[in-house]
């Protein structure tokens, strides 16, 4: 009986065993070693359509006919060839709903460092004809047999291999599937996994803000583990310094669970400690640091803690593709935060809030030049707003548009054309800022100036608006000795439209991180406005 029972174990222990083997198959172009024997390339059958992020898969006889049709290089194609091997044929940048997160990382990426460092080696100029339409369409429906889909893929990732060693350096495959996750994981062991690991990003900006949240998540691992925090009720009421409440001491121990509150406080008295860590606790979900526990902050106090680790680990990812700053000036706005930052050679130079696209019509993630300011600016209405806003109110008023200082300028399609002309009630204000791109997003000025004084501020229909376009005017424009800050206040407020070119481009890179470390060391954390952290994780972690 004993010596059947071990010959099952052992027969099982084959059956697993052959189940998780990985198989090695013979390499194509590019296989053979310096011996003159064949390469071998290890397939990973632990991927299927149940786990993979990204459900679609390759045949693998399109490798070759990729790397034939298109001269791709030996050393390329080894790398292509061991980096799908590693996903099962898994799609590395699409998938059934289009565009990966990481798909559009690497363009703008690839983009930026295109623009900013005048490096073309690793940028295929076929893929920016595709590109654009690829990244601007609203929804996609992508199958396995999409021959341009699949064609662009390949391109893609020929560009990711040339970008990964444009400096002569060599990135395993394992670290290149860091960047592209083929495979879904348990938030705490992809936590796990993501604080056992030495970092595989490209450089030292990359490196700072990766490093800075990989402690974060150190601690918020650490918390999970203890199991946590316990919900919170709502008070139905507001909080604030002087009252008291029997909610209170289970405010304290949240507050001091991750580290807001310093010492443990069981009374049920919102003293001068406790005013401080809600203010601490505040700054960092960016709100106005007034002290006061609302019902709303209760529920951001309630969230769970791995609601928090997907979070951060989903901004981890992000940060793997975090350009890097070359000397000269760059402006880098963050949709979630609400706020762009310009840098000069490096360093801050300073900060401003801005008002970013609504949830429908929200402010693409991208990258562009910023080359041109327009004063006094005509704003030329979108067909879309047109048909939508602007027309049932024409119907409605015959007056609307003389009121609203507009006019039509022809028709399209049975649709007025219309535009806005400059002056006070101008919906892009005095002045606009343009860098040129596929999504015609830009900055600008607004008469809404209410709008900045909210802590969330997602209102636009995707450009992005200035709290203080003048500020932007004159420093753009302060090595140009003929726009004095007089001449530039006199073009803002001019009836006529006005152009002035840059002497140099200046780089706009459009961000969303939701979890981040700011200059001071604090966690910042916001919200998910467009839903693409969701996205994400239901891609990245199982359970979602």
């Amino acid at each position: 009986m004993m010596r059947q029972f071990l010959i099952s174990v052992a027969l099982l222990l084959i059956l697993i065993a052959c189940n998780n083997k990985k198989h090695k198959v013979p390499g194509e172009k590019g296989g053979d070693g310096e011996d003159g024997e064949q390469k071998e390339y290890t397939i990973n059958t632990s991927i299927n359509p149940n786990n993979a992020c990204n459900n679609l898969f390759l045949d693998s006889s399109t490798l070759s006919d990729f790397f034939t049709n298109d001269s791709v290089s030996d050393d390329i194609a080894d790398q292509m060839r061991a980096f799908y091997y590693a996903r099962n044929f898994e799609f590395a940048w699409f998938a059934p709903d289009g565009i990966t997160e990481q798909g559009r990382e690497f363009w703008n990426l690839n983009s930026y460092e295109v623009s900013s460092l005048k490096d073309s080696s690793f940028f295929l100029k076929a893929l920016n004809k595709r590109m654009p339409d690829i990244t601007t369409a609203d929804s996609m429906s992508i199958t396995p047999g999409d021959k341009s889909i699949i064609k662009t893929e390949l391109m893609l990732s020929e560009a990711f291999m040339k970008f990964m060693t444009k400096d002569g350096k060599q990135t395993s495959t394992d670290d290149l599937m860091k960047y592209v996750p083929a495979k879904k994981e348990d938030i705490m062991q992809s936590a796990n996994e993501v604080l056992s690991d030495q970092d595989g990003t490209q450089n030292e900006d990359a490196k700072k803000a990766f490093g800075l949240l990989k402690e974060q998540l150190k601690k918020y691992y650490d918390i999970a583990k203890k199991g946590g925090w316990q919900s919170i009720a709502y008070a139905h009421k507001k909080l604030k310094k002087g009252s008291s409440s029997a909610l209170l001491p289970l405010i304290k121990k949240r507050l001091q669970i991750t580290g807001e509150l310093w010492q443990t406080d069981t009374t049920i008295v919102f003293n001068d400690m406790l005013d401080s860590a809600v203010k601490s606790f505040q700054a960092g979900l960016g709100y106005t640091t007034d002290g006061i526990i609302t019902d709303s902050l209760i529920k951001d106090m309630n969230i769970p803690v791995q609601n928090r680790i997907a979070q951060l680990l989903v901004n981890i990812n992000r940060a793997r593709w975090m350009p890097e700053y070359t000397s000269g000036r760059l402006i880098v706005a963050n949709i979630p935060e609400y706020a762009l930052h310009v840098y000069e050679n490096k360093q801050k130079a300073f900060d401003m809030n801005v008002v970013v696209g609504k949830e429908g019509s929200g402010t693409v993630i991208f990258t562009g030049n910023l080359t041109e300011i327009v004063f006094s600016p005509y704003w030329n209405i979108p067909p879309s707003i047109v048909r939508k806003e602007i027309k049932p109110k024409m119907d409605e008023d015959p007056g609307y548009l003389q009121k609203e200082g507009m006019e039509v300028t022809g028709e399209s399609n049975g649709l007025p054309i219309v535009r806005q002309l400059p002056g006070p009630k101008n919906s892009l204000g005095r002045v606009k800022f343009l860098f040129h791109n596929s999504y015609n997003i830009y900055f600008h000025d607004t008469p809404a100036k209410n709008l900045f004084n909210k802590d969330k501020r997602a209102y636009s229909h995707g450009c992005i608006r200035l709290a203080d376009p003048v500020k932007m005017a004159n420093y753009l424009l302060q090595d140009n000795q003929l726009w004095t800050p007089g001449k530039i206040d006199s073009a803002m407020n001019n009836t006529k439209e006005k152009y002035v070119s840059l002497k140099n481009a200046v780089p706009v890179i459009i961000t969303y991180y939701t979890a981040w470390v700011d200059e001071t060391g604090r966690l910042n954390l916001r919200d998910d406005i467009y839903n693409h952290d969701a996205a994400a994780a239901a891609k990245m972690f199982t359970g979602q």
